[in-house]
């Protein structure tokens, strides 16, 4: 018996890094999933990943979800899959790095288009679906950038768009109860993924420097983030509400 059985997820950006974890993590524990990506080849690696591994899974790719008719087109695609929707899980996100005083605007937006507008479009287009079969869960994704400044890369505009995620969820919190639907967030710190894989790969100890500095010193791998969703996705966790979970390794109460 797996503590997601019988329960629908929709899982973003599910062709790889954390958004794979997760979809091979709620596969295990018993969940339909229902994920999307931009990039339709390494999704259906996914895919092939967790129908090997014995679980269930359908999805939309290639798709863009910082549309609202990509975010629409994810949701109804998975209403016609599986009739309904337990679980929302906003994990896409892309981001465009830059100094504060060069970053061109139209970076800038697009960070904030593909990190916040991107989970309120996706919720926004669930909602009703949600409230229909009697309530579920959203789950957002955060970062450490939204809690404090960072100082090994200039990520202000992701910074910001993870804070307004973190109170969006807040606010979905109390949306959600008279409908029965939980809102929570979870605030990954380092987490090895394709994304950051450079940083590891570089040859000037930066990597080396950020373990060394978090408590547990190490960097986080994207099943430890999928761990923590799946219990917050879960009955288990139905008296956990509004709240963010950080999985940082306790490196943002060390700071630098």
């Amino acid at each position: 018996m797996g503590r997601l059985d019988g329960k629908v997820a929709l899982i973003s950006g599910t062709a790889g890094g954390m958004g794979r974890a997760a979809a091979l993590e709620f596969a295990a524990q018993g969940a339909k999933v229902f994920g999307s990506d931009i990039d339709a080849v390494l999704q259906a690696e996914t895919e092939e990943m967790v129908r090997a591994a014995g679980g269930t899974i359908s999805s939309l790719a290639p798709t863009d979800l910082a549309t609202q008719a990509g975010a629409d087109a994810w949701v109804l695609a998975a209403i016609a899959e599986y009739g309904r929707i337990d679980v929302l899980y906003n994990n896409a996100s892309r981001l465009r790095m830059g100094s504060f005083g060069e970053q061109p605007f139209e970076d800038w937006a697009f960070t904030i288009d593909n990190e916040l507008h991107l989970p309120f479009l996706c919720t926004q287009a669930a909602w009703p679906h949600l409230i229909e079969g009697g309530g579920g869960v959203v789950i957002n994704i955060g970062s450490v950038a939204a809690l404090r400044g960072v100082s090994f890369a200039p990520m202000g505009a992701h910074g910001a768009a993870k804070a307004g995620v973190l109170s969006f969820t807040r606010h979905l919190s109390v949306a959600g109860s008279e409908h029965s639907i939980r809102a929570v967030s979870i605030t990954p710190g380092l987490i090895r993924t394709p994304a950051t894989q450079p940083m590891f790969d570089d040859q000037s100890d930066q990597a080396e420097a950020l373990r060394a500095a978090t408590p547990s010193r190490r960097a986080g791998e994207p099943e430890d983030v999928a761990r923590v969703a799946a219990f917050l996705a879960s009955d288990d966790a139905s008296f956990v509400n509004g709240a963010n979970v950080v999985v940082d390794g306790g490196i943002s109460i060390v700071g630098g």
